[in-house]
């Protein structure tokens, strides 16, 4: 077998006490985040028909569904948690793997700990060593394949899904091998739904497909030895261009790539953030306003531009993509951090449309991924530069801080508060507890 899929199944088999206390906080904080993401979204439309779906199919009384007291097998639990998790886009990004980690990956873990009696803290480790499976996986496919059009959320984190739903599932090493190369023949999902309800629904399909691979393989279900990255897997099938070395060095325990995953403070898309933040401290700094600046330039990576840069939003959802429309409701003072405001009404706004006009978006390949270079000019001729990179390491406790005001302001303060409480006591809570949260909606 390959390096790829040698890996995986070491990582699968990791002993728990190899896990870094940094990244079980980390986890910890991604499953407060992806909770309170999830019953914030679940009265949208998209999420009453994919749960509606679930329940008229019916079946064995497993897992918990956000926004429903009635329990559904593990792997409809998956498909309907991840969809709704994903559904307001507000939830973590991890830009080596190129997506979002949580949606795709928790939904797995989570149905998979209801399903067989797992702890709380089960859980959290399961997401922990799938999470990296999917770092890892997404960083050999690389930023060819998501420029090609596929979206990593659900290519890569289908195998992070397969893992942690595998690890909780007992799986032996040669079922999670069986597990894995299921998954090749079924990971998918497409950019081209971006902006639309088929992108939450690829955060769905990952991690069902990841349940599905390892409720087959536990049974004896049997596939090929590496669909992976033998021939005619994944990898050859999916990626012209894969780094088959370097993602499968300086594994854990001596290095967690999870560690540099990013949380959202802002409702949109993650690759408009580092403009948000710009604009901001030139604000700030400068006293800028829709009142004295003629025109912008965002200098931002170019994997980007078919990512976040729709110049004339027709939708709500699609204004959360769109840099010229956000950078007009920044300097406007609108809040860009309240998932409520990205109405489709704010499509038709005239000065939103206005100072949209004046923005230009410009791809630059010397910056990174979590990096932009503003340029503004003002009425008086003035030219003013700001520079944000999300690469930032923020300390424990400020993104706590970020991610409970956060939570706050999507659920208000009580649910939030009896949610970290909930998972802060992670130790003495079982998968079915955390369950619970979700049904108490």
């Amino acid at each position: 077998m390959t390096k790829a899929m040698e890996s995986l199944l070491d990582l699968a088999e990791l002993d728990d006490m190899s896990l870094s206390d940094n990244a079980k906080r980390l986890a910890t904080f991604s499953l407060f985040d992806w909770i309170s993401v999830m019953l914030a979204g679940a009265d949208q439309p998209l999420c009453g028909m994919i749960r509606d779906m679930a329940l008229a199919e019916g079946g064995a009384a497993m897992a918990s569904i956000a926004g429903s007291g009635t329990k559904v097998p593990a792997r409809a639990a998956a498909l309907v948690n991840g969809t709704i998790s994903h559904a307001l886009d507000y939830d973590d990004t991890h830009f080596g793997h190129i997506g979002h980690l949580s949606v795709g990956i928790y939904p797995a873990a989570l149905a998979a700990g209801e399903e067989v009696g797992a702890s709380a803290t089960a859980v959290r480790d399961a997401f922990l060593i799938g999470a990296e499976a999917a770092c890892r996986v997404g960083m050999e496919l690389g930023r060819e394949h998501y420029q090609r059009g596929f979206h990593q959320t659900a290519t890569a984190g289908a195998f992070g899904a397969t893992v942690a739903a595998g690890r909780i599932n007992g799986l032996t090493r040669l079922q999670m091998r069986h597990a894995l190369s299921l998954t090749s023949t079924r990971a998918s999902g497409l950019k081209s739904q971006f902006g639309t309800m088929g992108k939450p629904y690829n955060a769905g399909i990952s991690a069902s497909n990841g349940v599905e691979a390892v409720s087959l393989a536990r049974r004896g279900f049997t596939s090929c030895d590496d669909g992976i990255e033998g021939p005619q897997g994944f990898v050859e099938t999916h990626a012209n261009n894969a780094d088959r070395a370097s993602p499968w060095k300086d594994m854990p325990p001596h290095r967690f790539v999870f560690e540099d995953n990013k949380y959202k403070l802002h409702a949109c898309c993650h690759g408009t953030h580092a403009m948000i933040e710009a604009l901001l401290l030139a604000k700030q700094h400068h006293g800028l306003g829709p009142t004295n600046i003629k025109a912008i330039t965002v200098r931002t990576h170019p994997r980007w531009l078919k990512v976040c840069d729709i110049k004339q939003p027709r939708t709500g959802l699609e204004v959360k993509f769109s840099y010229a429309w956000l950078a007009a409701m920044v300097l406007f003072g609108i809040n860009t951090a309240s998932e409520k405001i990205y109405a489709d009404a704010l499509c038709h706004d005239a000065e939103l449309a206005r100072m949209a006009a004046m923005t230009i978006v410009v791809g630059d390949e010397t910056l990174s991924d979590t990096a932009v270079d503003l340029e503004l000019q003002t009425n008086d001729g003035n030219k003013v530069r700001q520079a944000f990179d999300l690469d930032a390491i923020i300390p424990h406790d400020i993104l706590l801080k970020g991610l409970r005001a956060k939570s706050t302001g999507l659920l208000g303060a009580g649910k939030a508060d009896s949610i970290w409480q909930d998972v802060e006591n992670l130790e003495r809570r079982s998968a079915r507890a955390i369950g619970e949260l979700l049904r108490a909606n």
